[in-house]
């Protein structure tokens, strides 16, 4: 029973043979694309750190580069099968591990006809999407009809960065896309949601935004602040971004201390936090020496406890409503 876990994770990466399959048939080369390579990866080094690290239950969602690579049928073809990998990994340890499916986006139809596979055959708790596909970002019109969709099933929906498709040479930020990347754009795909009022049209998805909402604690009152000013002007549409951003959970995964969670915490309620391991992409050393200090920093007496299994619960218990 979910309600018995201790620890849920919910930013947990399966590094399957069939995701590593699906990028060399989509050409896709993860060093070249993101600046770091596919780290090792088996359910049974997973289920090891695990018993480490104190996470009784991971949601397993598809790691980086996101599958879009100008190939629509080619794309859905290795979404099903990413799919159907790791609904085979939760099968054999359904008590330790749930997922959500990786869904062939910015491809409208595909991404909707794998939207009811993973739900609705496979089991899955909710969906996996980028924060942009090939250079079509979250909160783009064309999405609506999977929004839509997503709504109706009151869908969980766990975004990830990928990178930008133009990024500066020569400099560090644009090299290796965990450095700078991967939170800009995070940042930049929930801003354009928040705009495009994403949120509160489909008021029934359950987003969980990644890495202590990246730069979004400082750019959420930047952007209402500018947001407002533009409206007046008649450029922009008046948006309350507070009511979009009030509807988002977030996962700590990365660095939450000294100052990220705090920094999120500031904008963000408490029973709206999960916790993140990130990985394999973060060493099973790293994330265990990182949860003992959270474990013992006294500023999270009181709210540890929903961090790691009350907020987690209640979401997923919401999802299978």
């Amino acid at each position: 029973m979910l309600k018995d876990k201790k620890c849920i994770d919910f930013h947990a990466h399966p590094v399957t043979d069939s995701f590593r399959k699906a990028m060399v048939d989509l050409g896709i080369d993860p060093i070249e694309e993101d600046g770091f390579p596919l780290p090792k990866w088996s359910a049974e080094e997973h289920l090891a750190f695990m018993e480490e690290a104190g996470i009784d239950y991971s949601v397993l969602s598809a790691p980086v580069p996101h599958i879009y690579n100008g190939d629509a049928p080619k794309a859905r073809k290795a979404a099903r099968e990413i799919n159907d990998g790791v609904a085979e990994t939760v099968r054999r340890r359904s008590d330790r591990f749930g997922f959500v499916g990786l869904v062939p986006l910015p491809d409208v139809d595909g991404a909707l006809a794998e939207t009811d596979y993973v739900l609705d055959v496979l089991g899955a708790a909710g969906v996996k999407v980028a924060t942009n596909m090939g250079g079509v970002y979250l909160g783009n019109p064309i999405f609506d009809p999977v929004m839509e969709e997503w709504n109706r099933r009151k869908a969980l929906v766990i975004i990830h960065p990928c990178r930008a498709r133009q990024r500066p040479e020569h400099v560090i930020t644009g090299t290796v896309a965990a450095i700078f990347e991967y939170p800009a754009d995070t940042t930049r795909a929930v801003l354009n949601m928040i705009a495009n009022r994403v949120m509160t049209r489909f008021p029934d998805i359950r987003w969980i935004v990644p890495h202590c909402g990246s730069f979004l604690p400082y750019m959420t009152q930047r952007f209402a602040g500018v947001s407002g000013i533009l409206a007046s002007m008649g450029m922009m549409v008046k948006v309350d971004v507070m009511a979009e951003f009030e509807k988002l959970y977030f996962d700590i995964a990365g660095d939450p201390e000294p100052g990220q969670l705090k920094a999120l915490q500031a904008v963000a309620a408490d029973d709206r936090i999960v916790y993140g391991s990130d990985f394999p992409h973060s060493p099973a050393r790293v994330v265990v020496m990182k949860k003992k200090h959270f474990d013992a920093n006294p500023d999270y007496d009181g709210v540890r406890e929903k961090i790691y299994s009350e907020n987690a619960v209640r979401l997923l218990n919401q999802v299978k409503a």
